[in-house]
């Protein structure tokens, strides 16, 4: 018989009776989420993996979220599918500004490795217990976190005629551009 994901909440309220687990509400949510303390993460992890009835065996995707000015500023949110009971949880973990850590839970899913570098590699989110916590789509090099709100944004001017001196202004009596024809090896 498959669960219901209140059914998950009062499993982990039952496990976890002394966590501050909080569920977050509104006519925005899609998923059921559920907002628990970072130092009781892997923990929590552990647990909804491993107990035989709620059997979350995989973490579909990790986000981070910069919600500048909010205190606390970001977010770390864990997307997990049951496949044995076809139901999605959303775990999300709140991370201050000025320490931005949270526990990693590559040991719970191996596939986490790449998705916390991702988070990482973008907001500057340190995952504690990382065995590779470097970049991953960023050059090494990079300085900064692109996705956080007070990352500069880089500017470049676009080119119009009244900004470009030397631009070659086309031809008026240039209409319209003729389809090129193009020979596919399957023709």
């Amino acid at each position: 018989m498959a669960i219901t994901c209140e059914r998950v909440e009062a499993r982990l309220r039952e496990r976890f009776p002394d966590a501050a687990i909080e569920r977050q509400e509104g006519p925005a949510l899609r998923e059921y989420t559920l907002v628990v303390p970072a130092d009781r993460l892997v923990e929590m992890c552990t647990f909804l993996r491993d107990d035989a009835e709620l059997d979350f065996g995989m973490l579909s995707w990790v986000s981070g979220v910069d919600w500048l000015p909010r205190i606390p500023r970001f977010e770390v949110v864990y997307g997990l599918l049951s496949l044995t009971n076809a139901i999605r949880l959303n775990l999300k973990v709140r991370v201050p500004e000025e320490n931005p850590r949270v526990p990693s839970v590559v040991g719970v899913w191996p596939t986490a490795n790449w998705l916390e570098r991702e988070q990482y590699d973008f907001y500057g989110i340190e995952f504690t217990g990382h065995p590779d916590l470097t970049r991953i789509l960023l050059p090494e090099d990079w300085v900064g976190w692109p996705l956080r709100k007070d990352s500069p944004l880089g500017y470049e001017e676009v080119a119009f005629t009244h900004n470009t001196p030397n631009r070659t202004k086309p031809n008026p009596a240039l209409k319209k551009l003729a389809p090129k024809k193009v020979r596919y090896r399957a023709q």
